[in-house]
């Protein structure tokens, strides 16, 4: 491991896939804060959609997400069933008393594994969106799969209702690293899948890859990655398991001793990475890999790249709706987060209340300081100076920032000159250091981070 490693690989600093972050959201944003902010986006304000569904058969012992066991369809149905009312509950809101149906330019469905929705509810969710929004001929359609549900019926239910992407969470292909995680799959398992998505027309895939997990090893990464390119994904994302117990009790159940050393952790994120781009992948932002004709790997040429709580996007909407429990919507006015357990959130929806629990207003500061993180997180620079002017700062107003970036200025990991910040090469994998050095939250200490790679 390096000296730079040694100083800065063991940082604990936020994803930043928000700012501000989530641990910052406060009770003060609740239903009747969020419906004011529904009423207030302009009637031709395109939107994106995030449908966050909580269940998956079992809990593989790596997950971070939001969501439960259900080894049976009657809790998958029930939620399905509240989750159409609430989509009513948001639309007739936007609507208000013109009826008019807003456009949508995105929608993701998220967990948990959203699959598990039987066909049934898929079709009618689907269908009560499409009635309810204005699809724009440009959406993209996403969905999260867990390879192992994938069958000829579901391949053809996410033909149905419209998908055009989707990705598969496949982590690593090593049996034992499998058996470790609690999520076993074999490669002819995940092969099958993605033949099956392809043969109904769902071209666009991404992958799901990890760095870091339980006997992981040089060989066995490789070897996840080697078999990664000959199915040939558009996308794929290399995220490093974060290993927080105190936040995610089932992730007690792996042996801290099985874990890679953080010099081992690197080595595994470098081997991976070096692969990837001599298969002919572009290098996304800090963890995200396109192939050169994918549109994410178009869009980080052409500026327009964006991160938002899926990680790197394509999606262009400003305005962000949340849909079912935790999940967490983006609006101009500020970030709003449903209430995280099933029974709050549906308690609150039979009431015909916005399941609202917590979120945050945003100010130009909140705002200038997000889009400068974004740009770091996504292009590896931003014109702090251009961002000030714009949100009516003089040029001083991000100076205390640009002193935190000082040491990673000295070690040559990041210049600062015409009022650029910009990330080197060498940087760019501590980009999360670089960001919070702009977070005037970060110092509040209201959650702990997992390490910067």
């Amino acid at each position: 491991m390096t000296q730079l490693d040694q100083r800065y690989a063991t940082r604990t600093v936020p994803r930043y896939t928000s700012y501000p972050t989530a641990p910052h959201f406060h009770a003060g944003i609740d239903a009747a804060v969020y419906g004011g902010w529904l009423d207030g986006i302009d009637a031709a304000t395109p939107l994106s959609l995030y449908l966050h569904v909580p269940y998956c058969r079992t809990i593989c012992t790596y997950c971070g997400c939001h969501t439960k066991g259900a080894r049976k369809d009657e809790p998958v149905i029930a939620y399905a069933e509240t989750l159409l009312r609430e989509i009513d509950l948001v639309a007739d809101r936007l609507a208000g008393s013109s009826g008019l149906r807003r456009p949508v330019v995105h929608i993701h469905w998220g967990g948990g594994t959203p699959s598990l929705l039987p066909r049934d509810n898929l079709l009618a969710l689907a269908e009560r969106l499409r009635t309810r929004f204005d699809f724009t001929p440009e959406i993209e359609h996403a969905i999260e799969l867990d390879p192992r549900t994938v069958t000829p019926e579901l391949a053809d239910t996410l033909a149905t209702i419209g998908i055009t992407r989707a990705s598969l969470g496949v982590q690593d292909f090593d049996p034992v690293v499998q058996k470790a995680i609690g999520r076993i799959q074999p490669f002819e398992q995940v092969e099958r899948s993605v033949a099956l998505l392809r043969g109904v027309g769902i071209t666009a895939l991404n992958f799901d890859l990890m760095y870091g997990l339980p006997h992981q090893s040089l060989a066995t990464i490789d070897e996840t990655v080697r078999l990664t390119r000959e199915l040939a994904p558009g996308r794929i994302a290399l995220f490093g398991y974060a290993h927080v117990p105190w936040f995610k009790k089932h992730q007690r159940l792996i042996k801290e001793a099985d874990l890679p050393g953080v010099e081992e952790r690197i080595a595994l994120a470098d081997s991976a990475r070096a692969a990837l781009r001599e298969a002919g992948y572009t290098a996304i932002g800090l963890d995200h890999f396109a192939l050169p004709d994918d549109s994410m790997a178009i869009a980080l040429a052409a500026g327009t790249l964006r991160r938002n709580f899926q990680g790197y996007t394509t999606d262009t909407a400003d305005t962000l709706i949340g849909l079912g429990c935790s999940s967490i919507g983006r609006l101009p006015q500020g970030y709003c987060q449903n209430q995280p357990d099933i029974g709050g959130w549906r308690r609150s929806i039979e009431a015909g209340e916005l399941p609202v629990a917590k979120g945050i207003a945003l100010d130009d500061d909140d705002r200038a300081r997000a889009d400068i993180i974004e740009r770091l997180m996504t292009d590896h620079e931003a014109d702090v100076l251009a961002i000030a002017k714009r949100f009516g700062f003089p040029p001083s107003h991000f100076d205390t920032s640009i002193d935190g970036l000082a040491e990673m200025i000295a070690d040559g990991l990041a210049t600062y000159d015409g009022g650029v910040v910009r990330i080197t090469e060498t940087g760019q994998r501590y980009a999360r250091v670089a960001a919070a050095a702009f977070d005037a939250y970060l110092a509040a200490g209201a959650a702990r981070h997992s390490i910067a790679v």
